[in-house]
């Protein structure tokens, strides 16, 4: 039961015309760098197809509009440990009688700021309380924390609404979150899904598994799309993560640096975060002059996307968060030798920036109920 107490307080989304007056200055005083000839997004964001993208944020994008959508759902603020937070309330409202709404608590940290569950719930066909969930997806920008601390203050904030029980979904840093809780209080959670999940247990069977696995896939537990997505290994996933996550590094040492020109560029900050949903959709969208990212995605809801970091300002300490988390070796955690036990189910996508086996996530996740390998998609 979601509430309106003083402590838990109802928001709306607020309009700045002070604000929109300052970003359509900034970007009528953008610089463009000329892309390299057939260059397209093999080296970041393309330029030319930057200034299309820019063009429609200048001339036809409606924040306005976009507002009124978003303050359709309740959204709520509360504050735990010095810290504020955001939630949305959707679905679930007209639950059947003799039927209690599930709370599914969705956690997204990175580029996507959840705004892409917001809108694909918002646009269902099907009334979102015929499954008989409701969502409270989270956002939070905190800075000086890592996953273990903002899976304790999760917690609380579920204890807050007066859930004793919930369901958990994460992809991202939302991933390890969410498996942290779960870690923390297995009898709580009623069920985990996940989308991008840690692997923290390794070591040598994990290394004779990869060893033998485009070989012998049969006895070390590789199925025929494990070998298919992971081999050959270093191709498919140690140089694709060199490739993509130079940011990671970036994030994850000095993040305050890049972060200043992010917070003052409206487009330096629309490419740094639509580059990652160019590539990370589909790794073959690098080979395209605009990303392919009109293929999947409509310029309202991206630009949508990167608004909510440039009205809030906080880019900058989103990207805390990595440094937080890889400021010592996740393998000396507490977290990293322990097990999770609630019912998991977990969907394995083929443009994933890395493949994980299921034999390798059962060594975790030891009541894995459900592997999807789903046909198409990514991060």
């Amino acid at each position: 039961p979601v509430t309106t107490e003083p402590q838990v307080p109802k928001v709306k989304v607020g309009e700045s015309i002070a604000q929109i007056q300052d970003l359509y200055r900034r970007l009528d005083q953008a610089r463009f760098s000329p892309p390299l000839e057939d260059s397209r997004f093999h080296y970041g964001f393309n330029s030319t197809y930057l200034r299309q993208v820019v063009s429609y944020w200048r001339d036809r994008f409606d924040w306005n509009k976009q507002v009124d959508i978003l303050n359709k759902y309740p959204h709520f603020k509360t504050q735990i440990e010095g810290s504020s937070f955001g939630f949305v309330h959707m679905g679930g409202v007209k639950i059947p009688k003799k039927k209690s709404a599930k709370p599914l608590l969705v956690i997204r940290i990175a580029s996507s700021a959840g705004i892409f569950f917001f809108f694909s719930t918002h646009r269902s066909s099907r009334d979102s309380s015929d499954c008989g969930f409701f969502l409270l997806l989270f956002f939070f920008s905190r800075s000086g924390f890592d996953s273990l601390a903002a899976a304790r203050i999760f917690y609380k904030l579920m204890q807050r609404l007066g859930f004793e029980e919930f369901y958990l979904q994460g992809g991202d840093w939302g991933g390890l979150i969410c498996t942290n809780i779960a870690q923390m209080i297995p009898e709580k959670v009623k069920g985990l899904h996940l989308n991008f999940f840690p692997i923290t247990k390794g070591g040598l069977k994990m290394l004779i598994a990869l060893i033998l696995g485009p070989y012998l896939p049969f006895l070390v537990g590789f199925t025929k799309e494990d070998v298919k997505r992971t081999f050959p290994f270093f191709e498919k996933n140690l140089y694709e993560m060199l490739r993509e996550t130079g940011y990671m590094h970036i994030q994850g040492t000095k993040p305050d640096s890049a972060g200043c020109g992010l917070n003052d560029s409206p487009v330096g900050l629309a490419a740094y975060i639509l580059e990652k949903f160019s590539t990370w959709t589909d790794k073959e969208f690098r080979d395209l002059e605009d990303g392919g990212l009109e293929r999947k995605f409509s310029l309202d809801d991206l630009l949508t996307n990167v608004m909510i970091y440039w009205v809030t300002g906080t880019i900058v300490s989103s990207m805390r968060l990595y440094k937080e988390n890889l400021n010592r070796n996740l393998d000396k955690r507490p977290d990293a030798n322990c097990n999770c036990m609630p019912p998991t189910g977990i969907t394995a996508f083929p443009n994933e920036l890395m493949h994980t086996p299921w034999v390798f996530a059962k060594q975790q996740y030891k009541n894995l109920v459900s592997f999807s390998y789903m046909p198409r998609g990514g991060h």
